[in-house]
């Protein structure tokens, strides 16, 4: 559980979720370390509480000025309680249309951003022992679909990353929370998104139909940022925050059906699975 008036760093806080959950922080009474790349876009916010937040300039992907952020989150809060890794971004290409330099990108950003940033806080957290690291991974780093498998891959980074760095750190009081949401209202299907400039026919019938659709029903989302926000808010200040925080039910439903999935599976060869040790082992 977290003090009222702790502190909390988020990245990628220009828009989408990362926006409206630094808004819900400071309404919330929190103090707030707003990152972005373009630290400009965040004086309004800023300007809500100004004794309570400020604005730092953040690219994940920069370790000078991570180690630049972290310190000077310290030195005008005292300690960063609540780290939430949330820049990211979506690349959509069927595997065989991906580009190298923009595949690595995208795990510069989504998978080695965070590993990063929370390498450069938890030395903090665990001389204090508290602290708690929150993730936003993705109903995609459960369930897949054809043209979003470099996404995919990120995510599915992330949420062993996370189970792994529950269990490290949960001995020096520090919790891990990762955060898989459906479809937001953000600009994951607009600005946020990538897309390769490859395109082959041959999957104009699976990849090449979702990487038109997705950005088509942009705007139409279902999940609010605002009402997911405060989701993660009551889960971090939970007694006991939980390692997985699903957000929105269409990724609920999803998540369920991959797990029924999986057991079916699981139980139909259940048999073959035993029979592969040495025999009388």
């Amino acid at each position: 559980m977290i003090e009222r008036n702790a502190v909390w760093l988020i990245t990628g806080c220009s828009s989408g979720l990362g926006r409206a959950l630094a808004e819900q922080v400071l309404a919330a009474g929190y103090r707030l370390v707003a990152t972005a790349r373009r630290p400009e876009t965040l004086g309004d916010l800023v300007a809500q509480a100004p004794d309570r937040a400020m604005a730092l300039g953040l690219d994940v992907t920069d370790a000078a000025q991570i180690e630049a952020a972290v310190r000077q989150a310290e030195a005008r809060f005292g300690a960063i309680d609540v780290l939430v890794n949330n820049a990211g971004y979506g690349y959509v290409a069927a595997l065989e249309e991906g580009e190298e330099a923009d595949v690595r990108a995208v795990f510069e950003t989504n998978v080695f951003g965070p590993w990063k940033v929370t390498n450069a806080v938890l030395p903090g957290m665990r001389m204090r022992g508290t602290g708690h690291v929150v993730n936003i991974g993705s109903v995609g780093g459960m369930v897949t679909f054809p043209a979003v498998g470099f996404y995919h891959m990120t995510k599915f980074a992330l949420e062993g990353f996370s189970e792994t760095l529950a269990k490290e750190v949960a001995p020096f009081g520090i919790g891990v929370t990762i955060v898989e949401p459906g479809a937001f209202r953000t600009e994951f299907r607009g600005a946020s998104m990538k897309q390769s400039a490859v395109r082959l026919a041959e999957y104009a019938d699976t990849a090449g139909k979702v990487r038109v659709n997705l950005p088509a029903a942009h705007g139409t989302q279902a999940g609010d940022p605002v009402r997911g926000a405060r989701a993660i808010i009551k889960a971090v200040a939970a007694e006991h925050p939980p390692l997985h925080l699903v957000i929105g039910g269409d990724a609920l439903d999803l998540i369920r059906k991959k797990i029924a999935d999986l057991t079916r599976g699981l139980d139909m060869w259940e048999a073959v699975t035993r029979d592969t040790a040495f025999e009388g082992a």
